[in-house]
C-alpha cells in the first residue's frame, strides 16, 4: 500500500514542515486548494488545484482519503469524513484525529459554533499556534506517516 500525505493547502500554516517530513520519508505529498498557492519544485510534490465553489477541496480530499493515506486539515467536519473513510488524520497542532475522539471533537467544534452564535459578542476563543504546536505536529506528522507507509 503507498501512503499518500493529503493537504488541505488553503490556510494550512505547516506545509513546509510537511514537505520535509513527506520528502526525508520518500511520501508522495498533495497540497489541494484554490488557487494562491505556489507549487512545490519537489518532484514528491503535486499541486491539485479544485475549482472555486463552496468546500471543494474538502470534497477533493474526502473523496482521496483512504487507508494508506494521512489528511492535514484543521477543519473538523472534513476530518470526520477522512477518519470515515479510513485515512489517518492529523492537525495543524498536532492533534491527531481517530476514530476513538472524532465524535468528541466534532461535538466541540458543534458547541462552540452554538456558543458563538448565542453571544455575539463572543469573540476569537482559539489560541495562537506557536512553536510548541508546530514541534508536536512534525513529531505527530512523523510517526503517523511511517504508521501508514508500513500499512
Amino acid at each position: 500500500m503507498d501512503a499518500v500525505l493529503l493537504i488541505d493547502a488553503d490556510a494550512c500554516p505547516v506545509k513546509a514542515e510537511a514537505e520535509r517530513v513527506a520528502t526525508r520519508l520518500g511520501v508522495r505529498m498533495v497540497l489541494v486548494s484554490n488557487g494562491g498557492i505556489r507549487p512545490s519544485a519537489n518532484p514528491l510534490v503535486e499541486s491539485v488545484f479544485v475549482g472555486a465553489g463552496l468546500d471543494e477541496a474538502d470534497k477533493w480530499i474526502a473523496e482521496q482519503a483512504r487507508p494508506g493515506a494521512v489528511v492535514v486539515t484543521g477543519d473538523i467536519p472534513l476530518a470526520a469524513r477522512c477518519v470515515e473513510n479510513g485515512a489517518r488524520v492529523v492537525k495543524h497542532n498536532g492533534e491527531e484525529l481517530t476514530r476513538a475522539n472524532i465524535g468528541n471533537v466534532l461535538a466541540m467544534r458543534d458547541l462552540m459554533a452554538d456558543l458563538r452564535s448565542a453571544d455575539p459578542f463572543r469573540q476569537g476563543g482559539g489560541k495562537a499556534f506557536g512553536k510548541a504546536d508546530r514541534s508536536r505536529f512534525l513529531d505527530v506528522l512523523d510517526r503517523v506517516l511511517r504508521a501508514a507507509a508500513r500499512g
